[in-house]
């Protein structure tokens, strides 16, 4: 999926590249998986119910974007994205964002359609949230069982490193580590 923002400016950041170019990427991204141009890319068997699954769509040395699947206990603990700009767009189901605003975590949803950027600094955590539970009229019970969420996701530059983070006693950040990687996921 060649990838040329119409908008992008030199920049004082890391890259040429500014969170409207990133939103743009994952917009773009996302109807090439909603409309089967990277149907080749998803797994035969369908999602995995019980683990994250992740794969590039694109990369080069400027941009990469990933297709992420997100399911019930597997959060990405609280992190940044080093030296990159970040963002992502919901192609289905729910995500829950907790981020941390300086002085406590503030927490939104994400529905499928949304978008959410991240500037450098940006220290926050995802996870798969909820539907709304169907019922059917007829017989009271759940619709559908529990399916994991999609999203687009981009950085620019490419991830190399991630550090992550918790909440003290006193409520300040506290670094915890931070790992060289390639992948949205960490090592």
């Amino acid at each position: 999926m060649p990838f040329a923002p119409p908008y992008a400016s030199p920049a004082s950041g890391p890259t040429r590249l500014r969170v409207p170019d990133l939103l743009l990427a994952t917009d773009q991204a996302a109807d090439d998986v909603l409309s089967g141009r990277c149907d080749h890319l998803l797994p035969r068997d369908g999602l995995p119910e019980y683990k994250r699954w992740f794969t590039r769509i694109h990369g080069d040395d400027e941009l990469d974007i990933w297709l992420i699947s997100w399911v019930p206990g597997k959060a990405t603990e609280l992190h940044d994205h080093g030296g990159s700009l970040g963002a992502l767009t919901v192609l289905s189901g729910s995500l829950t964002e907790y981020r941390w605003d300086g002085r406590r975590l503030r927490r939104r949803r994400l529905d499928a359609g949304d978008q959410a950027g991240f500037p450098l600094g940006w220290v926050h955590d995802v996870v798969w949230a909820p539907r709304p539970i169907e019922e059917s009229v007829a017989t009271r019970k759940p619709a559908r069982t529990v399916q994991p969420t999609l999203s687009v996701h981009a950085y620019s530059p490419p991830l190399t490193v991630m550090s992550y983070y918790e909440v003290t006693g006193r409520n300040t950040l506290r670094r915890q580590r931070t790992e060289l990687t390639d992948q949205p996921e960490g090592p």
